[in-house]
């Protein structure tokens, strides 16, 4: 009996018996939602790379931005600076720059 089941399946027979359109229905339907795992599947690893891809950009912004950050802080330096104005020459002042004290006119 079990043997006689097993051959059936492997011939087909279930296709085309008497409730063959509930068979069918129930292979469509698995069919179906064969294709929608293997579409999310699809859809979940373009994301994974996305997401790596997105994750390198990252890191080579950071290291930019590092690189850019030490440079402008090396060209704020006076010595540096005034190596800059040198060329065009500029020279800072030999003479110290004085404070200006301004007194307010007391009111009447």
């Amino acid at each position: 009996m079990v043997k006689k089941g097993i051959l059936d399946i492997l011939k087909g027979k279930f296709l085309v018996s008497g409730d063959a359109p509930k068979n069918w229905l129930f292979i469509i339907f698995v069919s179906f939602l064969a294709s929608v795992m293997i579409g999310s599947s699809h859809s979940a690893d373009k994301k994974v790379h996305q997401i790596a891809a997105l994750n390198e950009e990252v890191k080579e912004l950071n290291s930019e931005f590092v690189d850019v950050r030490s440079d402008v802080q090396q060209l704020k330096l006076e010595s540096k600076i005034t190596e800059v104005l040198q060329e065009k020459e500029l020279y800072p002042s030999e003479t110290p720059p004085k404070k200006i004290k301004v007194k307010a006119k007391e009111e009447k």
